[in-house]
């Protein structure tokens, strides 16, 4: 938490000015009211050095965002669920504030889908109801960029959680009330008649947590339109910039030209890194990129409170938050001249969110299984995996003397090896428990 507040933010709760401007429409209950106005009466969620920032308003505008979505009051925020449906008011409030055009189905923004549930192998599973929420900005041009952002996360952990005791609050401010916000800062940047080569889709997705159920639907159903599709941005999981100011990218190899618009933007300090060139990963860009749409994934990397109970919103960097929101805009604005931009076809490296070990097993992840262990998808050819014997739908427990509790574990357990060393690998295949040993 950084000390210090700003006075002129110090104001009586229960006025609109609590906000800044009247968002008097979001009427989602009393207790949003306290909680966003406890932003700035209390002091709980203060600045430093915020005479730094150029555009307080927006700085602001992203912290009431944050809090609102990672409050208890959304429960968690997972698919089918009421919390879940309050976060989609609030976000078709705000894309209606903002001035986008509904674009959903029946002149809503809303989009729901239904699917099925399955947190465990064999099991039956459930089925779901889930709803992205869409906003068009049309500036009449042939090319669309779609902006893209999932705003469900994992309930009280019944699947997914990474936190061993009872049942708890799981707020996701970081995953990803954080890319809701970046998602809205450029809503808003954007409908002020800024590079406008291009209309633009906002997505707000559902349903990523339990397989990108959301992006799957909509790219399924945008069929017929998915070649207007210029290229798309992914933001999930940018609320923690660190000192060292580092944002990864994933998808830098899903067009020729991504490698050359990133070394070019320069912004606030931000030191940009290109983690992965693959268009595949464990976020929604992965359902455009699969359908031939460059895509990028913007993200500033795995923490402590991931998929806990503790990802809560004093913990969000929120000058990072807005720093980042600067950085895509800056690509965007870059890119708005050069047409359409071009897609290539990347290797199937092994997805991660922060590329930080030096050898892959070669297999595609089951992002939906939610454990115990990493469920291999698919085992890619001529890879370490299948040299070993490694299968289909096998469940990883252990990499040497490293136990693999879900997909982060596995990328642990890879980070300790380097190129020729050996391993060990535990799995999980049917009833069986084998042992095969890898060679990186």
């Amino acid at each position: 938490m950084r000390e210090g507040v700003i006075n002129e933010y110090e104001r009586t709760p229960g006025t609109a000015e609590c906000l800044g401007r009247n968002r008097g429409h979001f009427k989602t209950g009393i207790m949003m009211k306290k909680i966003i106005c406890t932003i700035f009466t209390v002091g709980a969620f203060a600045f430093a050095a915020l005479s730094q920032v150029s555009d307080v308003t927006a700085l602001q505008s992203i912290q009431v965002d944050v809090v609102y979505l990672s409050s208890d009051v959304l429960e968690g925020r997972e698919t089918g669920t009421q919390g879940e449906e309050l976060a989609a008011r609030y976000i078709s409030s705000r894309f209606r504030e903002i001035g986008l055009q509904p674009g959903g189905e029946a002149g809503t923004y809303f989009q729901p889908f239904v699917f099925r549930h399955v947190p465990q192998p064999q099991s039956e599973g459930e089925v779901r109801t889930g709803k992205n929420v869409i906003g068009y900005l049309d500036n009449g041009a042939s090319k669309t960029v779609v902006i893209g952002a999932h705003y469900d996360h994992i309930g009280y952990g019944a699947f997914n959680s990474r936190y061993v005791g009872d049942p708890a609050i799981h707020n996701g401010a970081d995953d990803n009330a954080s890319g809701v916000a970046a998602l809205l800062w450029l809503a808003e940047h954007f409908s002020g008649g800024v590079a406008e080569s291009n209309n633009y889709l906002f997505i707000a997705f559902s349903a990523e947590e339990m397989g990108l159920h959301g992006s799957k639907h909509y790219v399924g159903d945008a069929a017929d339109g998915i070649d207007k599709i210029n290229y798309m941005i992914n933001l999930d999981m940018v609320g923690r910039l660190g000192d060292d100011q580092v944002l990864t990218i994933n998808g830098a190899g899903t067009s020729p030209i991504w490698a050359d618009v990133i070394e070019r933007v320069k912004v606030a300090g931000i030191q940009s890194v290109v983690a992965t060139e693959s268009g595949i990963g464990p976020s929604d860009h992965t359902s455009f990129y699969l359908k031939d749409v460059p895509s990028l994934h913007f993200f500033t990397g795995v923490h402590e409170d991931y998929h806990k109970p503790s990802d809560d919103s004093h913990l969000v960097n929120y000058e990072g938050l807005l720093a980042v929101s600067q950085y895509v805009s800056a690509l965007i604005e870059g890119l708005d001249e050069q047409g359409s931009v071009e897609f290539s076809k990347t290797k199937d490296e092994q997805p991660q969110r922060a590329a930080r070990y030096k050898v892959t097993l070669g297999v595609m992840p089951d992002y939906a299984f939610s454990g115990p262990g990493m469920r291999v998808e698919a085992v890619l050819d001529g890879r370490p995996a299948q040299k070993a014997g490694i299968e289909d739908g096998d469940v990883i427990l252990k990499i040497g003397e490293t136990t693999v509790k879900d997909i982060y574990g596995y990328m642990d357990a890879l980070g300790k090896y380097g190129e020729g060393q050996k391993a060990e690998v535990v799995v999980k295949r049917k009833d069986q428990q084998l042992t095969k040993e890898v060679v990186f």
